[in-house]
């Protein structure tokens, strides 16, 4: 049985969604928005569910307490100051290491592990902020999700609200919105846009805004260098940098009145930055070793991943990220028993990543023990509607005789993916089970 559900669903990294590009490519730069208007409240249940979605295609919350709180505390300071009140912001670090950082709409801010390895001051921290706060306040995500080609999922979410259970066009529609909306590329001006409100918050906040000059400088330089790949590959790609901008930006920040920067601005806490960062840079070396580990496995280099992904481990202990990978390439590489063990582990420490489910119901659908992997599959479409967990999920109903669950999550599969690997294998069992 594995090897013929290796070659439908390894050979699409199921437990692999965001190394495999099944999250949808970068989409196009705006074009004029098309008019939608939202109320504060439908704005706010928008972002709720695409969050959610986001979230987990960016590999989760990073399980930092004392960071998680340093950013969100930085960014609760900051929001206070903004020019949209009726927002429920909120701000987390996501555990990916493409530097980036991203605004939904409601009030979410999130950025990645990646970016602020790459940051050394506090005040750097607050830019980055209020640049994403700057976008919320010039609506620009909701701008993105109103692009032609968006503008018809966005009203099909809002329509329907209530989660699906399985995999459902509206979790289809979701998902495809939320990664439209992390891949978006911001135009000129908008980034423009956005360089001016954060400015200005970073003023009535306390802040030298000249700071943002600095880092737009320095991300500029680490985009350009060739060894830097992720850099040009994340921020700068959906955030365009270049001399013109900085060049408008300095403009921006000789012209604003009453303002002299340097004078009068707060002095943050070298020590507070460096106690929250503290376990970031302990764990950095680790994650460098996991995302060359990575890259063996976008390859097929198995035996190479696993060694990688173990140095990983032993580098950056109790990472739920590194663990998950590390027994998800054990799965793909056939050895169930060190699998288990380390998707356990991961789920022991964070129940809340869907790869990690998912592969664990992989793993005991492949053992038969169909009630336990049910149990898995369905926490892990819970967290992340995916085509993969719905097929896994629709053969564990099949092999535990509910028929009627697994017709539904087969023929959901067939209709999202009819001439796909999946979908024809979804199409054969659909008639297996249809057979008197």
């Amino acid at each position: 049985m594995y090897n013929r559900l290796q070659n439908y669903i390894w050979g699409l990294t199921v437990l692999g969604l965001l190394c495999s590009g099944c999250v949808p490519g970068a989409v196009p730069k705006p074009r004029e928005p098309v008019s939608l208007q939202l109320s504060g409240s439908e704005e706010i249940q928008l972002g709720r569910i695409l969050v959610a979605r986001a979230l987990q295609q960016l590999g989760g919350a990073l399980d930092d307490p004392e960071l998680s709180a340093y950013v969100s505390q930085t960014g609760v300071e900051l929001a206070r100051h903004s020019v949209r009140p009726d927002l429920r912001y909120e701000f987390v670090v996501v555990n990916e290491s493409v530097p980036n950082s991203y605004a939904f709409p409601g009030g979410m801010v999130a950025v990645t592990r990646g970016l602020l390895e790459g940051l050394d001051s506090a005040e750097q921290l607050a830019a980055v902020l209020a640049h994403e706060l700057g976008h919320l306040a010039a609506r620009h995500p909701l701008q993105m999700v109103q692009q032609e080609g968006l503008l018809e999922l966005t009203v099909a979410v809002l329509d329907d609200p209530l989660p699906d259970r399985g995999y459902g066009l509206r979790a289809q529609q979701a998902g495809l919105l939320a990664s439209a909306l992390l891949n978006a590329v911001h135009s000129t001006e908008q980034e423009r846009e956005a360089d001016r409100y954060a400015a200005d918050l970073l003023i009535r906040a306390g802040y030298d805004p000249q700071v943002m000059v600095q880092l737009q400088e320095y991300f500029a330089r680490r985009a350009a260098r060739a060894a830097d790949y992720s850099w040009s590959a994340g921020l700068a790609s959906t955030h365009p940098l270049s001399p013109a901008r900085t060049a408008a930006l300095s403009a921006y920040l000789a012209s604003v009145e009453d303002v002299e920067a340097g004078e009068a601005v707060r002095r943050s806490d070298i020590h507070a930055f460096a106690r929250a960062f503290a376990g970031l840079r302990r764990n950095q070396p680790g994650y460098a070793l996991y995302d060359q580990a990575r890259e063996f496995e976008r390859r097929g280099q198995f035996a190479e991943a696993i060694a990688l992904y173990r140095e990983a481990n032993a580098a950056a202990p109790g990472q739920f990220s590194i663990l998950t990978a590390l027994g998800t390439v054990y799965l793909k590489n056939d050895d169930l028993i060190a699998g288990r063990q380390y998707l356990q582990q991961a789920i022991r420490l964070n129940g809340h990543y869907y790869r990690s489910r998912l592969g664990l119901g992989f793993l005991l659908l492949e053992e038969e023990d169909y009630a336990l992997a049910i149990r898995e599959l369905e926490a892990s479409m819970a967290l992340l509607p995916t085509l993969q967990g719905a097929y896994l999920l629709a053969g564990a109903y099949a092999g535990n005789q509910q028929t009627g669950p697994a017709r539904n999550l087969f023929k959901a599969v067939v209709q999202a993916d009819g001439s796909g690997r999946l979908g024809r294998a979804a199409a054969a069992r659909l008639q297996e089970l249809e057979q008197p």
